[in-house]
């Protein structure tokens, strides 16, 4: 009677221990996400993105559909979740939660195509593609989509950033996706080999390729990356006033915005009268740098006039402007001598930000929701270049820095130098501030420009063409960059092709799921199916 009293106890451990193993995948799907998150910036540790993809690659090969969903979802979840917290900054966890739970889906419903072509010779390459279908989609619904997060904005201290200038973001977030599969596979292929003494030379290849591929390409691409003047110099100055922080109300604290950037101006100002700086040929001032209407407003407007005519150089100012009953987002190319000439309205305006999508039902959830956003912005229709000086300024407004046509026909309109004024002040100092600095690298190698970052509160910047930051501020403070920059006008490959790489990108991963989903078809139509 003793021994199965003894034999109990083991009997119950084993399916305990069951338990557990089948949790390890589910472990691993979230913590790979994690690890991806903590390849992004404000850290340096780019190169973590490939083993995060390589366990993916290993948690979801062979998995069922359902499995799968549920695996790639927590994926995204670890990803995500730490990514976007600087979301809730102000406005609480409710929302940053309710955008990682939606754009979590995209990543799951990515992890089921992964899995589905896991089984198709070449797997890393349809999988890879199928992550930049899944990123295409982001970057487009809801809402007009939300392209953060993109693999590519993480890599820009990276090895893979040269490729940005053959074909954008979605050239460059593949290489690094195929790569991190790759090395998967390559690991895969060791083990078997291991097991069973042989291994495929078709597949060892194309594992090994998987890897080399995008490492050499990248290698080769350096050529397309220069800091070279084209088209001369200019000498830039780049404004940031900071905000005040406390113990203002609403319209007071506007004003202040508006007087510390016209005070660092000026401050400026005398700095060249003394000899200190050289004299910039234009100033650039963040977003919301004037979030009084200078058009409406006679005391703003002389605030502005007076530190124009104190630098005399034209002033790119951030403002908000109501025009005909409509709210934008305005740049306003401010000169010493004619006042305002030229404006570029914002095209990608933020939602639930700048304005509030299904605003009748997300009322009814939450009042303080919708008195936050009290009236919604209106998009502009135009590309933003403006002439300073003789120099085409091409105008990505914080936000749109994200979005790869928002800054690309700013260059194919001509642009020589592109600058992306922010205000990040809303998000403290969360790591926002150098998630969207590390685009604005991203974007100058992409197009091989110049890209200044004027922000109200930080970090503001200076950054070549090859992506390296040459001068940037502190956050919340007051201060200034003077420096002479090149100006170019070439088109990179990335430039001209526009969005045709993402294109063929979703063609291929369409293909790869097409052939993943017909041989699944005829595997159960078959007799020994």
């Amino acid at each position: 009677m003793g021994q199965p009293d003894q034999q109990e106890p083991q009997a119950a451990r084993a399916p305990r221990g069951a338990r557990l193993l089948r949790l390890v995948p589910a472990a691993a799907a979230a913590l790979s996400g994690v690890l991806l998150y903590v390849s992004f910036p404000p850290r340096t540790l780019w190169w973590l993105a490939l083993p995060a993809f390589a366990v993916l690659g290993w948690v979801l090969r062979g998995r069922s559909w359902k499995a799968a969903l549920g695996l790639g979802y927590l994926f995204g979840l670890g990803f995500l979740l730490p990514l976007l917290v600087w979301t809730g900054v102000e406005v609480g966890p409710g929302p940053w939660l309710a955008l990682v739970v939606i754009e979590a889906v995209f990543v799951a419903l990515v992890g089921v195509g992964v899995a589905a072509v896991s089984k198709l010779p070449a797997w890393p390459l349809w999988a890879a593609a199928l992550w930049i279908a899944g990123e295409a989609a982001r970057a487009r619904v809801p809402f007009r989509g939300f392209p953060w997060g993109k693999i590519a904005f993480g890599q820009a201290d990276g090895v893979f950033l040269p490729l940005a200038a053959v074909g954008g973001t979605p050239v460059l977030g593949f290489a690094v996706v195929l790569c991190g599969f790759g090395l998967y596979d390559v690991v895969r292929l060791v083990l078997e080999r291991r097991r069973s003494g042989e291994v495929r030379r078709s597949a060892a290849a194309v594992a090994l390729l998987s890897v080399a591929v995008p490492v050499v390409g990248a290698v080769a691409a350096r050529s397309l990356v220069s800091d070279k003047a084209e088209d001369g110099t200019a000498t830039v100055a780049v404004i940031q006033g900071n905000v005040p922080r406390l113990g203002l109300e609403f319209n007071a604290q506007r004003r202040a915005v508006l007087d510390y950037h016209a005070r660092e101006t000026e401050r400026l100002a005398d700095e060249v009268e003394a000899g200190k700086v050289a004299k910039p040929d234009f100033v650039l001032w963040p977003e919301n740098s004037s979030d009084i209407d200078p058009f409406a407003y006679a005391d703003a407007a002389a605030v502005i006039d007076k530190a124009a005519k104190a630098i005399d150089a034209p002033i790119s100012v951030g403002g908000v402007v109501e025009r005909d009953g409509k709210l934008y987002n305005e740049q306003i190319l401010w000169d010493p001598v004619e006042g305002p000439t030229q404006t570029y309205d914002k095209r990608q305006v933020q939602p639930f930000g700048e304005y509030l999508p299904l605003r009748s039902f997300i009322g009814a959830l939450n009042e303080n929701w919708t008195s936050m956003v009290g009236q919604d912005f209106s998009r502009g229709t135009k590309p933003g270049v403006f002439d300073m000086d003789g120099t085409e300024v091409g105008l990505a407004t914080c936000y749109e820095a994200a979005f790869d046509w928002a800054v690309r026909d700013t260059v194919t309109h001509g642009a020589q130098l592109i600058s992306v004024p922010s205000n990040n002040a809303t998000f403290d100092r969360s790591e926002m501030t150098y998630q969207q600095l590390a685009m604005s690298r991203v974007r100058a190698v992409e197009h091989s420009r110049t890209v200044t970052v004027p922000v109200t509160s930080g970090v503001s910047a200076i950054i070549m063409p090859d992506g390296k930051i040459t001068q940037k501020t502190g956050m919340f403070v007051a201060d200034s960059l003077v420096q002479k920059v090149p100006l170019r006008s070439s088109e990179t490959p990335a430039t001209k092709l526009g969005v045709l790489p993402e294109i063929a990108l979703v063609l291929v991963a369409a293909g790869g799921l097409g052939w993943a989903i017909g041989a699944g078809l005829r595997a159960r139509r078959s007799p020994t199916g």
